[in-house]
């Protein structure tokens, strides 16, 4: 992971938790997920917010102490959360379950949540919103009219993305986003009340199976899978796909992530 950028005045301050499995793992879907740590890191500054990477807090309380000093959070994508966590047994298709990473990534969000800041989850960090809230997750999806998921024999292999977009590893396909939701916000002007849809970089085998008490879905794929989470009552949303793929255009990357730190800078002004 690199070191993110020197810290700014007067940006907000964002706290990220930091990847902790090794992208020397075997399992190619690591390296790739810490790859795109480093692009959040990095969209998180170009859109105006000063990343704030976040580490265990190893029972010394300065975890608490430095989300105090943050203005917002995005919990960012990486492997699968251990699914004793929403009361299943771990089936054969999950991979980099990772004790530590749940633990950090919850005690973020939890406390990101008790002190009332801004929080964005993307892929992972969607999936770990609903089993924060009481939901639960399905451990791997069945074949679908939708692909949610690019096979590694075929990744990469031609341009099926948005204009200016090359395949990666990713599959590519259309959402409805509910007007005037928090996530339409990111794509728009806060508060669009016109139907908004958008073709986003999916990456993955999971997805929310019941959904947790006090969040509603602001997004779904054409086959029902729910693409985007958000609590009505606070600034904390969710989506189950990439906006920091780089196969996207350059302002189709950032807008999402200037949209959020502008509503962690009103958070800093009120």
């Amino acid at each position: 992971m690199r070191t993110p950028p020197l810290p700014s005045p007067g940006r907000p301050r964002i706290g990220i938790p930091v990847r902790l499995s090794s992208s020397l793992d075997p399992d190619p879907r690591v390296g790739e997920a810490n790859e795109l740590f480093d692009f959040i890191v990095d969209l998180v500054h170009d859109g105006g917010g000063e990343p704030v990477l976040l580490k265990a807090d190893s029972g010394d309380g300065r975890l608490a102490e430095t989300l105090r000093g943050l203005d917002g959070v995005v919990l960012p994508g990486g492997g699968d959360l251990d699914p004793r966590l929403y009361g299943e047994e771990q089936g054969d298709a999950c991979y980099d379950v990772n004790l530590a990473q749940d633990t950090l990534d919850l005690a973020v969000a939890r406390g990101t949540i008790d002190q009332g800041l801004p929080l964005l989850g993307i892929c992972r960090g969607h999936q770990l919103l609903n089993v924060l809230y009481g939901g639960t997750l399905v451990q791997d999806m069945a074949v679908s009219a939708v692909t949610h998921h690019e096979p590694a024999a075929t990744a990469g292999a031609g341009p099926n993305g948005p204009d200016g977009a090359t395949g990666g590893p990713w599959a590519w396909h259309d959402v409805d986003v509910a007007p005037g939701s928090k996530v339409a916000g990111l794509y728009g002007p806060p508060g669009r009340r016109e139907a908004l849809t958008v073709k986003i970089a999916s990456g993955h085998h999971q997805a929310v199976a019941r959904v947790a008490d006090g969040l509603v879905v602001t997004a779904v794929a054409g086959d029902g899978t729910v693409e985007a989470l958000e609590d009505p009552d606070r600034w904390v949303a969710s989506v189950q796909w990439h906006p920091e793929a780089r196969e996207l255009p350059a302002e189709e990357r950032v807008r999402p992530f200037r949209a959020f730190v502008e509503a962690c800078r009103t958070r800093q002004r009120a």
